[in-house]
């Protein structure tokens, strides 16, 4: 068996055999909402040109950008010509994190470059929330921090003041000189989903060393991924378990405290960190399907 999990900034595959991780690898995005459709073919190329998919059976994928029965077709005929024996089952990469939690029922909460929200009761129910992208939404998202913190840095700007720790440490990361020129910088196309959202860290760098804004950015996006978790939970009638995962919820303990605190006063208590990573959630989907 083959899995894959297709975030927003790289691809990453194992191989299982008997249960056991023969093989683990990485390549670059291939969510087509990130890069474009020969970017993901690339990356994908690149992938199996280490990962040896000829001999699998079966290969379940998780992917941000997966909406529709179209676009999970479509991901999947990228996928066939290096796994061409195996049957191919695409998912939203939010059904990954809930696996890898080792829950079958109960809201899953991406928090990496992109966000959202995704769960299931034991009627078989399911609800999204979020993951619309990163221009219609991906609140608490690493994109979004960066996004607010070249926001922060640009207000600061315009009222006269000078730049401070979290807006020194954005201009050296990007190479520029003074606030004005994030503002071309943010919109050219050489810079984007994925490079931006590797700045998160510096507002989490900035929070951690006492810098009160950077402190709100992180609250603020706490607060967003619990109260789409808590949308999740009231349409389905439970609550919990709450798995939160990805790059920044699993690694970013401000961001854990508070999305623990905003769904407790939601009356939501089981509140998971995920430990171990999603890709090895399609283990435990390949299981349940026999």
């Amino acid at each position: 068996m083959i899995g894959l999990d297709i975030g927003g900034t790289k691809t990453r595959g194992i191989k299982v055999v008997d249960g056991e991780v023969v093989d683990d690898r990485e390549a670059g995005s291939a969510n087509v909402q990130n890069v474009t459709r020969d970017q993901a073919a690339a990356n994908l190329a690149a992938l199996f040109s280490e990962l040896d998919g000829s001999d699998a059976a079966r290969v379940f994928v998780g992917s941000g950008g997966v909406d529709t029965e179209a676009d999970a077709e479509a991901l999947a005929a990228l996928i066939r010509p290096h796994t061409p024996n195996a049957a191919v089952t695409v998912v939203h990469d939010s059904r990954l994190l809930l696996a890898a939690g080792h829950a079958r029922t109960g809201v899953a909460v991406i928090a990496g470059t992109g966000s959202a929200a995704w769960g299931t009761n034991e009627h078989g129910d399911e609800v999204r929330a979020g993951g619309w992208g990163y221009l219609l939404g991906d609140e608490g998202s690493g994109y979004w921090l960066a996004r607010e913190a070249v926001r922060y840095s640009l207000h600061r700007m315009n009222l006269g003041l000078e730049p401070d720790e979290l807006t020194d440490s954005l201009l050296a990361s990007t190479g520029l000189s003074e606030p004005g020129e994030l503002i071309a910088h943010f919109h050219d196309a050489a810079t984007g989903r994925r490079y931006w959202a590797q700045r998160a860290r510096l507002v989490v760098e900035a929070a951690d060393a006492g810098h009160a804004g950077a402190g709100f950015m992180l609250d603020q996006a706490a607060h967003d991924l619990a109260r789409m978790a808590a949308q999740v939970a009231r349409q389905l009638g439970i609550e919990g378990p709450v798995i939160l995962g990805s790059g920044l919820g699993m690694n970013v303990l401000r961001l854990q405290n508070g999305f623990r605190a905003a769904l407790a006063e939601q009356g939501i208590e089981d509140v998971r960190v995920l430990d171990r990573d999603p890709v090895f959630g399609t283990i435990d989907l390949a299981a349940r399907e026999g």
